[in-house]
């Protein structure tokens, strides 16, 4: 049986820079009231999991610690920006991001246990590919993905880890803090930096000394749909097929779907569903079915709820493409 976790607490909801920002605590609303019409809560195969802090030095681990302190402090006034424009700061800040990141975690040693007899999990708060290690960037305050990554080595002796990233923008903040690390394989499908923030991933990036080679940016242009999308994923799917590792963590953005305010592309939901299957059955057959899903962008409501709600009940599923 496949059992999957997912993280369902209120302090998630506290990652929000307000009702008129794109990205609010609506978003994870919606998923969670999507979730609860899910087939996999009835069938037991689902479990709910409440969110948990990071220890500071798992988020120190990748994040510089004048950083660190700045966002302390930036957090108790609730003024200003943490970058350059995108990503305000408010009062709380700190804990809020200590929270993704501790989820981030949690869902990870969760896989790795197999706590429960659970084998994938999810976070839908998870994901912010954007931030940097010293500095914040894209409504990205701490880079949940950077920590774990490191995080999984240090504490599981993970070594070698698939990341793949379907989110509209690339993810610049797991690129180029790994561009040079031979053991992270990273397959990142986004649409083209000429035309959508931060402007980054483009094709001829495949890393750097060693690592040239383990890194695939898949640039797709504005108007994209689900005929794009899978012809590109075709190309993560032979990219994988010669490699090795021993986890999978899927940052599964629903920006990209039709109808978000903030991207030109047009997906549907089959997009999401197809990429959840084909990593699913990769992760039975390299990973011990080690994988764990992270929602990162999306700001139309709708879109997010089903496109997430797919992941999971794939991750749930006992069917294997």
């Amino acid at each position: 049986m496949c059992k999957c976790a997912v993280i369902v607490g209120n302090e998630l909801l506290n990652y929000s820079f307000g009702e008129k920002h794109p990205l609010n605590s609506k978003r994870l609303e919606a998923f969670w009231s999507t979730l609860n019409h899910s087939e996999s809560i009835h069938t037991g195969n689902l479990k709910l999991l409440p969110p948990i802090l990071a220890d500071e030095n798992t988020v120190a681990s990748f994040h510089e610690k004048k950083y660190i302190d700045f966002v302390k402090e930036s957090s108790i006034t609730g003024s200003g920006y943490l970058d350059s424009g995108d990503t305000p700061s408010f009062k709380g800040v700190f804990d809020a991001s200590m929270y993704v990141v501790g989820s981030t975690i949690l869902a990870l040693d969760t896989v790795v246990n197999r706590t429960d007899g659970i084998v994938h999990a999810f976070n839908p708060i998870g994901g912010l590919h954007h931030a940097r290690r010293n500095a914040a960037g894209g409504f990205c305050v701490f880079n949940d993905i950077g920590a774990a990554i490191l995080y999984a080595r240090k504490k599981h002796d993970l070594k070698k880890i698939l990341y793949v990233d379907i989110d509209a923008h690339h993810g610049d903040g797991v690129f180029y803090e790994f561009e040079n690390d031979p053991d992270l394989f990273i397959a990142d499908i986004h649409e083209d930096g000429s035309f959508l923030y931060p402007g980054t991933g483009s094709e001829s990036e495949t890393g750097l000394g060693d690592a040239k080679g383990t890194k695939l940016n898949l640039p797709l242009p504005p108007g994209a749909t689900d005929h794009d999308f899978l012809s590109a994923f075709s190309k993560i799917e032979d990219f994988v097929e010669s490699i090795e590792f021993e986890l999978v963590i899927f940052q599964c953005g629903a920006d990209g779907l039709l109808g978000d305010p903030l991207t030109h592309l047009k997906y549907s939901d089959k997009s999401h569903e197809y990429a959840a299957k084909v990593l699913h059955r990769i992760a039975h057959d390299k990973s011990g079915g080690r994988i764990i899903g992270l929602g990162g962008g999306g700001y139309n409501t709708e879109n997010l709820a089903t496109a997430w709600n797919k992941v999971v009940e794939v991750f749930a599923s006992d069917n294997l493409i």
